[in-house]
């Protein structure tokens, strides 16, 4: 799951406070999430397991919403225009394209788990759901793998070590959290192929112990983004990575209504202007220099 403080410098959705607080909101709701998704896959052992699959829906539609609030707050840096990802790869690729995947993974799942429930709840009429809601246990965890591996791959070169090392802290037990959502629901399609299953015996013993181990790496990774939010919110902003390739530039030039340059480029203009006015001012060499020995000579002569 990608989480919104990244290591971005610019993050424009709001002023500092109310955005610190959505920070640690969406931190907080990731953290809640997880334990009410352990606590729904647990719950498939007692004698109500329909309530647990209840909490489950509960649970991953709060992780659509905060991957959901986490690509606005992405979009909200270059002011929602999207034309302007195509000078900065990695906010195409990895800010832009991995709330999204993780967002449909966890739709999918969200479907498949409705369908069991709705067919545990139907029974006879409903048997066609079955096989939809298995392949969507394993496309949903599919697509978490996906932008799991995607989000733990990227580099943020101009960002310090330490913001790094917190970055990775949560994606990789994002990563093994997924992978084991995936493997678990591999298996257990494996396991009741050939079997006359519905309902709530379409997902075996095996699936239950592997994916509450799943949800338990996510709370862990929910809990090390925690901390994380808490200590990039007291960085400086220059340990921080800017957006690349001139996007957040041409953004502010857009704002101003000027050519868009870089930054950069514009402040060396600038000062060579100046150099070039204070040196209009200075009135010229030959009208201001004494000339003595011109004046001796012209004496002589008269």
């Amino acid at each position: 799951m990608v989480k919104l403080a990244s290591a971005r410098e610019t993050r424009m959705y709001g002023p500092r406070l109310a955005r610190n607080r959505a920070e640690y909101m969406n931190a907080g709701l990731y953290v809640f999430a997880t334990l009410v998704l352990m606590g729904g896959i647990l719950a498939q052992f007692s004698r109500e397991p329909r309530s647990g699959l209840v909490l489950i829906l509960i649970a991953v539609a709060l992780i659509i919403v905060v991957n959901v609030h986490d690509l606005i707050a992405h979009l909200a840096g270059i002011d929602y225009r999207l034309p302007l990802m195509g000078f900065d790869t990695q906010l195409a690729l990895v800010e832009f394209a991995v709330p999204v995947v993780q967002a449909l993974g966890a739709s999918l799942f969200f479907l498949g788990i409705l369908f069991l429930f709705i067919q545990e709840e139907k029974g006879y009429g409903f048997f066609k759901l079955e096989k939809h809601a298995l392949r969507m246990l394993i496309a949903g965890p599919a697509l978490w793998v996906l932008g799991s591996i995607h989000n733990s791959c990227q580099i943020y070169e101009r960002a310090d070590g330490h913001t790094q090392i917190l970055q990775e802290s949560v994606h990789i037990p994002f990563l093994m959290g997924s992978l084991l959502f995936l493997v678990g629901s591999i298996l257990n399609i494996r396991e009741k192929d050939g079997w006359e299953h519905h309902g709530l015996d379409l997902v075996g013993r095996n699936w239950i112990w592997i994916c509450f181990f799943g949800s338990l790496l996510f709370f862990i990774g929910g809990l090390t983004n925690v901390v994380k939010v808490f200590k990039m919110q007291q960085m400086d902003g220059l340990r921080l990575e800017k957006l690349r390739g001139g996007a957040q530039e041409r953004l502010i030039m857009e704002r101003e209504g000027q050519v868009p340059l870089i930054l950069e480029e514009q402040r060396r203009r600038k000062r060579i202007a100046e150099q070039e006015a204070k040196a209009a001012a200075v009135p010229p060499v030959s009208a201001s220099l004494p000339t003595p020995y011109k004046d001796v000579l012209i004496g002589q002569k008269s």
